[in-house]
């Protein structure tokens, strides 16, 4: 969900860190003999070039992409720690994650102009409040990191699930009792913003993530989902889809198989000859048949568990 309008084609670090993932998330890896296998492997080359990352870490810099754009190719990259076309691929891999989250921590840690956005993210690594949607990526490329074995402090874990809890927006449901309904609740945008489909969903996947798979914010969020559901117009469709796809799949049962049949049909439905899918919602459309299609690849992919962040 890159919204730097002057720089919407330019945001070629960040998309190549897309593409990688949904490569990935679909079995294939850099050291595959095959053309996607070198797609992979010039396109970690290209991301691990010394003039991507900055001295500092940031990632965010080169292609306008910012902390979005940061958070995405340090997810990445942890993600495909162990999967280096060759040694020196692979040290570089670690070298250059460990940085990016070196610095995504530095940036979580500048003081915060109100007390709701501390331990968030938003467009800069010096900003000074923060939003779910780029906080999600940061701590989604942590807990990758931290799973990896990079140096990731769990308070910093512990910090961004309480500012997802300060965005959540709802009744908090009790254990649940047979034969009543369950509360209905999710996440906006900062915190005390209404639910939004593509906030609820994010706030889903990264709770889980974080292992709360139960938490009452879960709970709600979930069926809050099950009623909003993904509409092809739904403004940021592409993006609330990839997590809603990822997140309803780790409740399991009828809420996964019902969520999969969900995915497949609204996207299979709009699946260009190519090959490709192209955005309906404006701000979308506007990112790019890359972005649209590596967040397609991603949700469609989410069955069959390759990349290690979505594991259980």
């Amino acid at each position: 969900m890159v919204q730097d309008a002057d720089k919407r084609q330019s945001h070629g670090v960040a998309m190549t860190g897309l593409a990688v993932m949904a490569l990935a998330a679909a079995g294939h890896q850099p050291v595959d003999k095959n053309p996607a296998g070198e797609a992979m492997r010039r396109a970690v080359a290209f991301l691990l070039r010394a003039d991507i990352q900055a001295q500092s870490g940031y990632f965010g810099g080169r292609d306008g992409s910012r902390m979005y754009g940061h958070g995405i190719v340090t997810l990445a990259l942890t993600e495909l720690l162990g999967m280096g076309a060759d040694k020196v691929q692979d040290g570089l891999l670690r070298e250059r994650a460990q940085r990016g989250v070196s610095l995504i921590l530095a940036a979580q840690r500048v003081k915060k102009h109100d007390p709701r956005f501390i331990g968030g993210w938003r467009y800069s690594p010096d900003a000074g409040d923060a939003d779910l949607s780029v906080t999600v990526w940061q701590l989604m490329a942590l807990r990758s990191a931290k799973n990896a074995g990079l140096a990731v402090p769990k308070e910093a874990i512990d910090a961004a699930v309480a500012y997802l809890r300060r965005s959540y927006v709802g009744p908090r449901p009790g254990a649940a009792v047979a034969g009543e309904p369950i509360a209905k609740g999710a996440f906006g945008y900062v915190p005390g913003q209404p639910p939004q489909y593509a906030m609820a969903a994010a706030g889903l996947l990264a709770m889980q993530v974080c292992g709360l798979h139960e938490a009452p914010e879960v709970r709600a969020a979930t069926e809050w989902l099950r009623e909003v559901r993904p509409v092809w117009e739904t403004q940021w469709f592409f993006y609330g889809t990839y997590y809603f796809a990822q997140g309803m799949h780790k409740r399991g049962g009828e809420v996964a198989r019902e969520a999969q049949e969900q995915v497949e049909r609204a996207l299979l439905a709009h699946q260009q000859p190519q090959g490709n899918w192209e955005g309906a919602d404006p701000a979308e459309s506007g990112q790019g048949r890359t972005y649209c299609t590596a967040l397609a690849i991603l949700s469609l992919s989410v069955r069959y568990h390759y990349l290690p962040i979505y594991q259980e």
